[in-house]
């Protein structure tokens, strides 16, 4: 395929369809009000992603329950409050021309209880003191993500996106080091991944037709193991429970270290499934347009832009005039990312990420 190929629309199970294949990968950026309403600084960063040429915005991982929470200044659908926010968010998007999905998160026992989080592990020995959590807190919290699917449909977004990736809850629930539980969620892998699919179950039973799902799943660390998320994985595209995958690789071109499938591309053992009607994606150091017209070529339907859209926000337009368009070569300065609208809460969090801005930059 050509780079070309990346503006071809993209039909999906539900709703309407993606104008590329160009999809927001979700971005924590930690500049929402304290209590998860949506800030003037999240409206202006939605604004330029809605004029930046994507198809698909999703937020930044979005808090569930207030207990939830994991990042200070973390956007919230957990209450009523979050809504008119939350309507401007979708309505500024739409006017974009662009889809929208709120990504819906729960900490579990990443929980941060200096901002008010409530540690809630699978298992009683993940942290020390700490008790498992009930089975029937463990219903309370999928529901939670239901209720707050139908306050994202309530908003005016085109749908959610399920977050169970990097050992939040919905991950954790998956890994056999970190849930050891004796009910009907722990066990066996049918077990592990009954709270993600009864999640989605419940979100596709309790919002429209036409609502959007999305699942983003990674794959390494907090003891998971790829050959059971393989298995599960294909068990939901068969199923067809959603409408989207959105695979959070660290690098999109990553190969497996040992085992049966030593040398194979993490990506090609997702590519290969058969998928029916679900859409599925990667990211993972997409910083040029080259490097995600390959993606279709290795079996994608769409790419996820993270890092490469903050460099510039308007990535998909970048690559649509250039076919040889690359990203800026991190670290960039602080003073650069100011320039190109990131406030000093985002630049703050960028800081934290390794080799992103320059160190000691004001």
């Amino acid at each position: 395929m050509s780079v070309a190929d990346l503006f071809k629309p993209l039909t999906l199970r539900h709703g309407p369809a993606m104008k590329n294949r160009f999809m927001l990968a979700p971005l924590t950026n930690q500049q929402s009000e304290p209590d998860g309403r949506a800030s003037a600084d999240d409206l202006e960063w939605i604004r330029q992603l809605s004029e930046g040429g994507y198809a698909l915005v999703q937020t930044c991982a979005t808090t569930v329950e207030a207990g939830g929470i994991a990042f200070a200044r973390q956007l919230g659908i957990h209450g009523e409050a979050h809504l008119p926010g939350l309507a401007q968010m979708a309505a500024r998007l739409r006017a974009g021309g662009t889809l929208s999905a709120v990504q819906l998160h729960h900490a579990g026992h990443r929980a941060n209880p200096l901002l008010g989080g409530i540690p809630a592990p699978a298992s009683g020995h993940t942290l020390p003191g700490v008790r498992a959590l009930t089975t029937e807190a463990v219903q309370r919290i999928r529901d939670s993500f239901i209720a707050s699917a139908q306050r994202a449909e309530q908003a005016g977004f085109d749908g959610i996106a399920v977050h169970g990736a990097f050992g939040w809850i919905l991950s954790e629930f998956m890994s056999p080091l970190l849930n050891d539980r004796q009910d009907q969620y722990g066990g066996s892998l049918d077990n592990r991944a009954r709270l993600t699919i009864e999640v989605i179950e419940g979100i596709r039973k309790a919002c429209g037709p036409d609502f959007q799902i999305g699942w983003r799943l990674s794959i390494e660390r907090y003891g998971l193991r790829l050959e059971e998320l393989r298995d599960i994985t294909a068990e939901i595209l068969d199923r067809e429970l959603i409408d989207y995958l959105d695979l959070a690789l660290w690098d999109s071109a990553q190969t497996v270290q040992d085992g049966a499938w030593k040398g194979r591309t993490l990506l090609s053992l997702f590519t290969e499934l058969p998928r029916k009607g679900v859409r599925l994606g990667a990211a993972g150091k997409i910083m040029s347009a080259e490097r995600a017209g390959q993606l279709l070529d290795e079996g994608c339907d769409f790419v996820l832009v993270g890092r490469a859209s903050i460099l510039q926000r308007d990535f998909p337009k970048q690559v649509q005039s250039n076919p040889r368009y690359e990203s800026p070569r991190m670290p960039v300065s602080a003073q650069y990312l100011r320039e190109r609208g990131l406030n000093e809460h985002f630049i703050d969090h960028m800081r934290g990420w390794q080799s992103f801005v320059v160190h000691g930059s004001p």
